[in-house]
């Protein structure tokens, strides 16, 4: 086992320092207007390219507007928080990252799953998702909870 003392606390993993999850809850905030924003900002490339394939299509392209947010918004998720660096681009810029409870990277289908929930559990419950980090150990929000992972700060 690999075990340090810090403080007088005996800590095991990053992850069991409660210093790790200081201002948690406020820089995912801050990160998701910031990842927001971009997914916002790569939405306009892919509307054009809709728009120019539902003038060569007669119209049936332009259906595709329908699930360009979601797609686009999938696709980044898929791309940053599904990566090496376990986190978004608004996650790094606040200093923070995804981690699994068990250890093990999270891939791609998981940071999907997870930005779901996320906004599953929105659609259902507004912005009463918050409160469960009020209550919960190291600030996890319902669906952390479900899928056993944490956010963390990274400097930490």
């Amino acid at each position: 086992m690999n075990a340090r003392v810090l403080d007088g606390e005996i800590i095991t993993t990053m992850l069991d320092d409660v210093r790790a999850f200081d201002g948690v809850r406020s820089r995912r905030i801050v990160a998701f207007v910031i990842d927001y924003m971009i997914v916002a900002l790569l939405t306009i490339p892919f509307a054009i390219l809709v728009f120019f394939l539902g003038l060569l299509t007669l119209g049936l392209g332009w259906m595709l507007f329908g699930v360009l947010v979601p797609a686009v918004a999938i696709l980044y998720i898929w791309n940053t928080l599904g990566s090496a660096d376990q986190a978004t681009t608004g996650m790094k810029m606040m200093g923070i990252r995804l981690d699994r409870l068990d250890g093990r990277p999270i891939d791609g289908l998981t940071a999907v799953v997870h930005s779901v929930l996320f906004w599953a559990g929105n659609v259902i419950l507004s912005p009463l998702v918050l409160l469960v980090t009020l209550f919960a150990d190291r600030k996890r929000t319902l669906h952390d909870l479900l899928l056993g992972t944490v956010v963390s700060r990274t400097g930490r």
